[in-house]
Order: C-alpha cells, then structure tokens, then sequence
C-alpha cells in the first residue's frame, strides 16, 4: 500500500477533531522568521511588460493577496519592488481588501496599482458590490476591475454584466475592466477577443493544464489583441498530492508561465516572506535551471491537486454535482492548507455532508484520473468542522 494512501485511508476514519488537526498542523505550528527582503533579494533589472493597450507596465510578477492576512507582508512586499495587488470583494469576507487599504493609504496613490473582483449577479448589486469594496480599500477608484469567476461565452458577453462594468468606468471607479476566469478559459478567452469591451483578462495558466497548449495559443491571440494578460494558478494547486510531501517549487512553475511573453504579469499567492523572497528572485530572473526543468517535466505526469475544470465530469455525474467546484475546494484544502477557503467554497454551493454517501457506483470519469468520489469524501468532512478550528 502506498504512504499516500495509508494517510488518506487514515484520514477518513479520523474524527473531526482529528480531521482538523490532520489538516491544519501547517497553519497552527511554527513562526516564520522575519528576514531582509532586500538582504536576500537577487540583484539585477527587474523585468517589466507592458499591459496590452493599458498604460500600466509591470513587473512579472505581482502580489496575489487572496490568503494574506499579514500587513507587515504587504508592507514589505512594496518595499522591495511589489507594484500591483490583486485582491477580491469576497476574500476573507472582505478583510483582505480592509488590510490592503489600511496599508495602502500610508503610501502615494501613483506608486501601486490594485485590482479587485467582483461577482456579476446583477448590475445593481455589482455596483453595490464595488463600492463596498472601494470603501474597504479606502481608495475612490482601483486600476482593473474584474467581473468575478466567469466561466462560459454568455457571462462573458451578458449585456447587464458590460453594461455594470462601464459604468464603473464611466463613473471614474475603475480605469480598466476585465474578467476572471479559472474554468473553460479556453471560451472565456475567445469571447473577450471577440467581445472587443474588456481591457484585462485573469486566467489560470500552468504547466499541468491538459490545455495548455491552446491556452498558449489563445493567450498570445488575446496579447496580439491588446488585452492585457494576467496569470494565476501558476501553482497548479500547491503541493503534487494530498500528503505527499511533495512541494511544488514555487520559482519553477511561475517562470514556467512568465517565459510566454505573452503573459504580461502573474499573481501568485504570497502568504509569507520565504515565498515573497523566492516570488521577487523570479522577477530578475525568469530562466529556468536544469533542476527545475526536469522536475517540470517529471510533475507533469503526476495526477496531481490541479482541476482543469473542463466540466466532463458534471455530463457523466447523475446529480450534476458541481465537481469540478469541489476539486477546487480539494485544492485549496489540501494543496494550499487554506482549509477555510475550501468551506466557504462548498459553503457557497450549499454542500455540507458527502453527497456521493448514498451512491452504490460512480458513474464520472475524470480525464486527469481523479478518484473523484474519494476526493469528495475527503473534501466535503471540511463543511462539518467549526469555524474556529479553520485559522
């Protein structure tokens, strides 16, 4: 029997609290060290790329702030070089884009740029929505506004979504609009080439996409359309396995996606000055080592933590679970310890007990081998844990 089986096998019979403790030992033990950012950093020209047709040129790589909670982090970060933030309306509730205003409004307007997200239900709510978010980040406009988490062609080209999103612009909110996008980005990318409105796109691009190369493809067709690129899930979901032990190399995967010219800028997560130090040596340089290409090529046959959310498995699933959804939550959980995301996102799909529970047989097959009612059974015990065990 494989080690990672025994832990997962393990996993399963643990009971809640145990659950808990399995998960989250990485979050509630050990201090990080305080270092010199600028003590460890590489010396050298930070690289910089232009945003498509925007007038905001940036260095490679930005700060991903989704599972930062630490000010001091983000203080250091522009310290060192760190120019543009990525933050969303519904990170932590609304405490990320509270931390980043209040560190924010310490330094000059025109020496950062930030980014939020927000999800596009309606037009009145996503205004709403978006000065909410503006006053959280005590700011009157942000640089790029995202509508949040789009996933097909219609929510790309929604009449009421555009419409919200100009008139953020209009209304001096925002001075560049785009979208989100980590599932069937191949059609989100086309149908903002298409659309001809968006200034930006976010999209999920790493080495273990089965689609990577039409991705690439339809990355530089964006570019060569004037739409600024900004990558994220450069991770491919953090560790290669549950429990494995095996981390993926932060350096390798990011330069992986910032050696296509076309990728404008990434936004990797950032939780702690040892990834802020690795992070910033990236943007001096973006070469990959022979070390670090023959892990990516090795990796690149695992099955990994990394969902392409290609949909296959909600056509093959008799209760059309949303999936792909909860291998998300799977990844969060497991490939970014952030347990707490992982609630919230099965939270917000109204799943709180395993529901593949009562199933004799599976009927999804997964293209990247998932034992999919495996996962979920793993994943969805996450709902039942309290709050405050989640740190």
């Amino acid at each position: 029997m494989k080690n990672n089986d025994f832990n997962r096998r393990t996993f399963l019979k643990t009971s809640l609290l145990g659950t808990a403790g399995a998960l989250f030992a990485n979050k509630m033990t050990g201090a990080e060290s305080i270092k010199s950012i600028h003590a460890e950093r590489k010396q050298g020209k930070i690289v910089r790329r232009k945003l498509g047709n925007t007038d905001l040129e940036l260095p490679v790589v930005s700060f991903g702030v989704m599972r930062a909670d630490n000010p001091n982090l983000a203080k250091a970060a522009l310290d060192a070089g760190i120019e543009h933030f990525d933050t969303a309306h519904g990170y932590q509730n609304g405490n990320n884009e509270k931390m980043l205003g209040e560190v924010l409004k310490d330094y000059p307007r025109n020496s950062f740029t930030i980014a939020t997200k927000v999800p596009s239900r309606n037009k009145e709510e996503f205004l709403k929505n978006l000065d909410i978010s503006l006053e959280r980040l005590q700011m009157d406009h942000v640089e790029i506004l995202y509508s949040h988490a789009v996933s097909s062609r219609d929510q790309v080209l929604s009449e009421e979504v555009i419409d919200a999103l100009k008139t953020a612009k209009s209304q001096g909110k925002t001075r560049y609009i785009g979208v989100s996008t980590h599932s069937n980005e191949p059609d989100v990318i086309q149908a903002v080439i298409d659309g001809g409105v968006h200034d930006v796109i976010l999209v999920a691009y790493n080495f273990r996409q089965d689609h990577k190369d039409e991705m690439t493809r339809l990355i530089e067709e964006a570019s060569k359309a004037g739409i600024g690129v900004v990558a994220m899930k450069t991770q491919a979901g953090g560790d290669l396995e549950a429990d494995s032990g095996t981390k993926m190399p932060n350096q390798a995967a990011l330069k992986w996606a910032l050696n296509n010219p076309n990728v404008h800028t990434a936004i990797p997560g950032i939780i702690n000055y040892d990834e802020l130090n690795e992070n910033m040596a990236v943007m001096n340089d973006l070469n990959l080592n022979k070390e670090e290409e023959d892990f990516l090529y090795a990796a690149s046959f695992e099955e990994g933590l990394y969902c392409n959310g290609c949909q296959q498995c909600t056509e093959t699933c008799r209760k059309q679970l949303p999936i792909p959804d909860m291998m998300r939550a799977y990844m969060y959980a497991y490939g970014y310890r952030e347990v707490k995301k992982a609630k919230d996102e099965l939270i917000a799909r109204g799943i709180q007990d395993d529901p593949c529970k009562d199933c004799t047989d599976c009927t999804v097959k997964c293209k990247k081998g998932f034992k999919v009612p495996r996962k979920i059974a793993d994943i969805t015990r996450v709902a039942q844990v309290p709050d405050d065990f989640l740190v």
